[in-house]
């Protein structure tokens, strides 16, 4: 692994601007593009370690706060380790936030997120790699789907709703995607329980999508999170191993 650089940006939308965190290596060259999607308590810490740790693999990583329509990361005051009792106050203030990311809008900023990597002298030629991580993993999955030309590689770890009844479900939009895909579940998680990831494997193969989908067994929803009491090291090294062979293979 080479010295990595990190920094704060601030990146422009049709609906104002997003403070994001670039991580990439510290050698003057262009690198493959990777667009890294916060789960749901957001860009803070934890996920610039993420960044800066992929970065290191030969990545220029770009981490948005997405939900920077109501203000710049953190959008709610969190603690420096989360444990289950204090979750639910969080997500009474978490959730309102999210809703106001609707598809729509995920779509349309993804757009800038990537038109802003495809404009930076540090990002290599070419279509760029995605990976998300319980929110984002549904963000990264769209975001294949509504810019295929423009992603090589997504991936989703205990990502939850990826099936819905929704017309624009996740897993309805998977005949768009040209993308090789990767999920990792938890198999401790009741926002993706066994039904769903299976409706959503036979729409994968319905459409033909080149895909892994597969079940992290002992791991809780939320396993790669560092400062969070979900964390399961196991599967996060897992997590590790499988992410770097999808964007090894797929990403020059």
């Amino acid at each position: 692994m080479t010295t990595v650089h990190g920094t704060t940006l601030d990146i422009p939308t049709q609906d104002g601007v997003v403070d994001a965190y670039l991580a990439h290596p510290d050698d003057g060259r262009a690198h493959p593009g990777v667009l890294l999607y916060m789960d749901a308590f957001g860009l803070r810490t934890s996920l610039e370690a993420m960044a800066r740790r992929l970065a290191g693999h030969g990545y220029t990583v770009l981490v948005p706060n997405v939900l920077y329509r109501t203000g710049r990361a953190p959008v709610v005051e969190l603690p420096d380790f989360i444990v289950p009792a204090e979750r639910p106050e969080i997500f009474e203030q978490l959730f309102p936030i999210i809703q106001e990311l609707t598809p729509e809008r995920a779509v349309r900023d993804a757009g800038a997120y990537l038109d802003w990597l495809a404009a930076s002298p540090l990002v290599a030629d070419g279509p760029v790699g995605t990976t998300g991580y319980c929110l984002g993993g549904v963000l990264a999955l769209r975001t294949a789907a509504a810019h295929p030309d423009r992603i090589a590689a997504a991936a989703s770890f205990h990502a939850g709703h990826l099936v819905t009844d929704a017309e624009d479900s996740p897993h309805r939009l998977v005949d768009r995607i040209t993308a090789e895909l990767y999920f990792g579940h938890a198999d401790q998680d009741a926002s993706m329980p066994a039904e769903e990831i299976k409706a959503l494997e036979q729409a994968l193969d319905t459409a033909g999508v080149r895909y892994r989908s597969e079940l992290y067994e002992g791991a809780p929803h939320g396993y790669t999170q560092t400062d969070t009491a979900a964390y399961n090291g196991a599967a996060d090294d897992r997590h590790w191993r499988d992410l770097l062979d999808l964007f090894g293979r797929t990403l020059g």
